[in-house]
């Protein structure tokens, strides 16, 4: 069965920092993208930054210059480090994985969410 876990979030005033890690636990698998995804209270979710199993990424134009994304293709784990935090930076955060093996594991997967609260 393939958890992704993620961790950190929580409470930043504007202008601070955050990071976000999620880890794809279970067994060891092989992962083409990975990612993160957010969701505002009545809105739909978006992405927010993507990276390849080649590490390159691509932003939603919201967060360019901001945020960064990075992974660790031993550990199977994403992060996203995000810097000058802005209050429309508030949502619930999604981990995202494109998980290609085993065979028993293909597919799309998502972490439970883990909340970000930037205050003015």
């Amino acid at each position: 069965q393939v958890q992704l876990v993620e961790s950190g979030g929580g409470l930043v005033q504007a202008g601070g920092s955050l990071r976000v890690s999620c880890t794809a636990s279970g067994s060891s698998f092989s992962i083409a993208a990975m990612g993160w995804y957010r969701q505002a209270p009545g809105n739909q979710r978006d992405v927010v930054a993507t990276i390849s199993g080649s590490s390159n990424a691509n932003y939603a134009d919201s967060v360019k210059g901001r945020f960064t994304i990075s992974r660790d293709n031993v550990k199977n784990t994403v992060l996203l480090q995000m810097n000058s935090l802005k209050p429309e930076d508030t949502a619930v955060y999604y981990c995202y994985a494109n998980v290609r093996a085993p065979l028993w594991a293909r597919g799309d997967y998502w972490g439970q969410g883990t909340q970000v609260t930037v205050s003015s």
